[in-house]
């Protein structure tokens, strides 16, 4: 007969975990809603039945998740709203990126994953409101007298609106993360290249883009894309 498995014994979750939990719970099926401020310290621990200490410990991990935002010094937490959760979001995974020292040409390639799946329905159904977004931005671009900050500005704007304009949150999400990933290289790019003369391809790369999408063209609008971005990062 063979010896039966032994399996270790498991650490105990600590208290906080448990409120954390429960208080997230309550974030994110909306029964406390966005800017909803918590009970104050003292009630929330004698509806939970512990200490104050882990009430403040649950509090605290559920702020760095960016579930809750402070209201000031001595007000209750609050719920974070969507946006702030988003920024640490982005933020957590520019991290990510950053430690695992993802290369540029990954980046690029999921970038062009995901702009594609954009604008494949965007072509499609597009969200005609993200469309002038998209149609705005390339208004900026083209002003005369932008500045190369300003142009970059309005880049960013130009691309992240034709992705909103597919309808599909998730895909505008993560590409705002991605977006944040990559301007860390943003720099390296650009650098010794005159922006005089890098703009006018710019802007007329933007324009065939965009008229892509507003006739339709799914294959085209890709194509336009992956030579876009593969050519301005040089990958």
């Amino acid at each position: 007969m063979t010896n039966p498995i032994r399996f270790q014994p498991v650490p105990r979750s600590a208290i906080y975990v448990h409120v954390a939990d429960q208080i997230r719970d309550a974030i994110l099926n909306r029964s406390l809603p966005s800017g909803e401020r918590l009970p104050p310290e003292r009630e929330l621990a004698q509806q939970f039945g512990v200490s104050r200490a882990t009430i403040r410990e649950a509090l605290r991990h559920l702020q760095a998740q960016g579930l809750l935002a402070p209201r000031g010094r001595t007000s209750p937490m609050q719920a974070a709203s969507p946006d702030a959760a988003v920024d640490r979001f982005r933020e957590a995974l520019t991290h990510v990126v950053q430690l695992q020292s993802v290369p540029l040409p990954d980046l690029i390639e999921l970038r062009v994953a995901i702009e594609t799946a954009a604008m494949t329905r965007a072509a499609a159904a597009p969200v005609e409101a993200h469309l002038a977004e998209a149609r705005a931005a390339l208004e900026e671009m083209e002003r005369p007298e932008i500045s190369p900050v300003e142009f970059h500005q309005a880049d960013v704007a130009f691309h992240v609106a034709l992705v909103a304009a597919s309808g599909n949150q998730a895909l505008a999400l993560v590409m705002l993360a991605v977006r944040d990933s990559i301007r860390l290289h943003l720099d390296e790019a650009l650098r010794g290249r005159s922006f005089a003369t890098i703009r006018p391809r710019v802007v007329e790369e933007h324009r065939g883009l965009l008229r892509a999408i507003e006739r339709g063209n799914a294959k085209s609008a890709a194509t336009l894309l992956r030579a876009h971005l593969s050519e301005f990062y040089g990958t």
